[in-house]
């Protein structure tokens, strides 16, 4: 896909499982359960989904899936599985080193968002994309130094603190343009200052939805995961984005469904919905 002086590639991480019932919180599992059939353990399948921009001399990483600093009983709770992709191998594929990456944007801190963003080597932490620097809201940040009890378990300080020491931070205050023809809406329902990319050139625009709309089935408003801190608000946010969405006919770019990773939703009597599949291309 292109939009503007960009080529959008879809970049695959990893998969990983997740709880059904904190993914569609208050939804119940004979509604979640068809489109999203559970294991043994109740997790769900899930995608870690990166997407990459090349142009304007940049080389654009939004988000690095969970990354590979996981011990044995961890990979085993979240069903970590780099079988089939892993970032290395994916950016590889389409002819890339990690020294390649110019920018990573994040759009929060979470693990399965940011764990990839620093590598163990020899038992030192650096950051993955030694050449890149890594673009974070502040409010983000400030969070997840200091985490709720509710959020604690999907912070890892291994994934983040690393790249203050190595001084390649860059903090974003808000809203607005963070690289050429890349701006950022931010919002607070899943977690304090959540960035989602937006890549336009007045004709197509990408919406880069992050945990706001992680997969396909939380098109539908009322599928929140418990995971949100503030599912209210997120409520309000998805209503606002999936209105304009449908005017605009924006493309949404799903981080963690196992199957789409975009489309274009529409609105029916029986709320938005997913209207046309669309290949970013990998």
């Amino acid at each position: 896909m292109n939009i503007g002086n960009y080529t959008l590639h879809a970049v695959e991480t990893g998969r990983f499982a997740l709880d059904g019932g904190a993914m569609f919180g208050v939804v119940p599992r004979p509604l979640w359960e068809k489109a999203n059939p559970p294991d043994d353990r109740n997790r769900v399948a899930m995608a870690a989904r990166a997407l990459l921009l090349r142009g304007n001399g940049k080389r654009i990483l939004i988000d690095t899936g969970n990354g590979g600093k996981w011990d044995d009983k961890l990979r085993s709770i979240y069903r970590i599985d780099e079988s089939q992709h892993d970032i290395i191998r994916s950016l590889g594929t389409l002819g890339l080193k990690v020294g390649d990456i110019t920018d990573v944007v994040l759009t929060h801190l979470h693990f399965d968002h940011a764990g990839g963003a620093t590598v163990s080597n020899d038992n030192v932490l650096r950051p993955t994309f030694p050449n890149a620097t890594y673009h974070v809201q502040r409010e983000q940040w400030e969070a997840a130094l200091k985490p709720t009890e509710r959020d604690r378990a999907s912070f890892m300080p291994d994934d983040f603190l690393p790249l203050e020491r190595r001084g390649v931070l860059k903090f974003i205050e808000g809203e607005g343009e963070v690289l050429p023809g890349l701006r950022v809406k931010v919002f607070h329902g899943h977690t304090s200052a959540l960035q989602c990319p937006i890549v336009s050139d007045g004709t197509t625009t990408l919406f880069y939805c992050a945990d706001l709309i992680p997969m396909t089935a939380h098109v539908a408003l009322p599928w929140i995961m418990g995971y949100d801190l503030r599912p209210l608000v997120t409520l309000e946010e998805k209503r606002v984005i999936l209105s304009q969405a449908v005017e605009q006919g924006w493309v949404l770019f799903f981080e963690h469904d196992p199957v789409v990773s975009a489309a274009t939703v529409k609105r029916s009597d029986r709320g938005y919905l997913v209207d046309r599949v669309i290949d970013v291309g990998a």
